[in-house]
């Protein structure tokens, strides 16, 4: 297809967010998003750019004292009757404008318009962030070309609605069991009802009391659920066996083994089996280039109630910040949109701090 990223288009973040979003993208699907976006920064003098899959770098090369990364996922979740972008007012409405083809915006927009930042730059689009850890962009990147991630700080411009979010929680999912023993259900007594168990186990996540921390000024709050439920062999027997699916979301200053330690505790007395965690990241606030954007957007940060990329990189000892125009109450909802004021008024933030104006 032609290129709908022309040089008009990438002069105005606004055109750009929609012509972005108007490429559909679906994880595992992004060749065609990675594609125009190859071809516009190969031809920018002042960039060298690579590619690894669906995933393309660039970055300056200026000699500054320190490197700065701005990073942001090409992916979007599935379409919901979405696409392509529409507009109402101050508002456009689609798929992947809040999440967060507006920040991928912002990073091809700078890449493609600022040729001297006052830091060196690494600008990455990556593939498959709303999928399985596996297939993610930055996690293939890490593998293969692990020099590519260096640097002193890094933006991800997931959506905040135009606040800054200090690191992020991290997660936890495992699997609760309970058993019984089967019977005909015509004949029940004979039989210990495994459904009927799970109770027990859900009213204590019910009750549970999440706890909140402030690190550095930013409060995170902890939160455990059941997220999914399986249990039952046939319409008449009475279930030997239920699994509970449980989702631990934890403050970035616990540790995955004291993550799993605190599971264990709340739900002791049942087989569980952690089947997947990510660690969370501690508020990235302390880096000379964090502190001039911190002041660039002259807010105070708040705490990163999810978990985003910014962990990639803390664990490569890079503090990482969270920034976007999208408000992320909105990202995966049908009627998903971005205000069209936070856009502009990111883009100007970002280019006032790499510029130096």
């Amino acid at each position: 297809m032609e290129n709908p990223l022309t040089p008009e288009v990438l002069a105005d973040p606004v055109a750009l967010t929609r012509a972005l979003v108007d490429i559909e993208s679906v994880s595992l699907n992004e060749k065609a998003i990675a594609d125009c976006v190859e071809e516009v920064l190969r031809a920018v003098p002042h960039l060298s750019t690579y590619r690894h899959g669906n995933t393309v770098m660039a970055r300056t090369d200026l000699g500054r004292g320190s490197r700065v990364v701005l990073a942001g996922h090409l992916d979007t979740v599935p379409l919901n009757n979405n696409f392509p972008s529409t507009m109402r007012g101050d508002l456009m409405y689609g798929c992947g404008t809040s999440d967060m083809k507006s920040g991928v915006a912002f990073a091809l927009h700078l890449a493609v318009t600022l040729a001297e930042p006052r830091h060196d730059v690494t600008y990455f689009f990556y593939e498959a962030e709303e999928i399985e850890s596996r297939y993610n962009g930055l996690t293939l990147v890490s593998a293969a070309h692990p020099e590519w991630l260096q640097a002193d700080f890094a933006l991800l411009l997931e959506p905040t609605h135009g606040v800054v979010e200090a690191g992020c929680q991290g997660t936890m999912r495992a699997t609760v069991v309970t058993t019984g023993v089967r019977a005909h259900s015509a004949r029940s007594w004979h039989g210990v009802n495994a459904v009927h168990a799970a109770g027990d186990v859900l009213r204590r996540l019910a009750e549970y009391q999440a706890r909140r921390v402030t690190i550095d000024g930013c409060d995170y709050r902890e939160g455990m659920n059941a997220v999914r439920i399986h249990g039952g062999v046939a319409g008449n027997v009475v279930p030997d066996r239920c699994e509970i699916e449980v989702n631990y979301r934890f403050a970035p200053d616990r540790t995955p083994a004291e993550a799993e330690a605190h599971l264990r505790e709340v739900l002791a007395g049942y087989e569980l089996a952690v089947t997947d965690c990510a660690p969370g990241a501690l508020p990235g606030l302390d880096a000379p280039p964090a502190r001039e954007f911190l002041a660039a957007v002259g807010a105070a940060p708040i705490g990163k109630l999810g978990w985003t990329d910014v962990a990639r990189f803390a664990a490569l000892g890079i503090p990482a910040l969270n920034f976007g125009p999208g408000d992320p109450n909105l990202a995966h909802h049908p009627d998903e949109h971005v205000e069209i004021g936070k856009i502009r008024e990111g883009a100007a933030i970002l280019h006032s701090w790499l510029a130096g104006a």
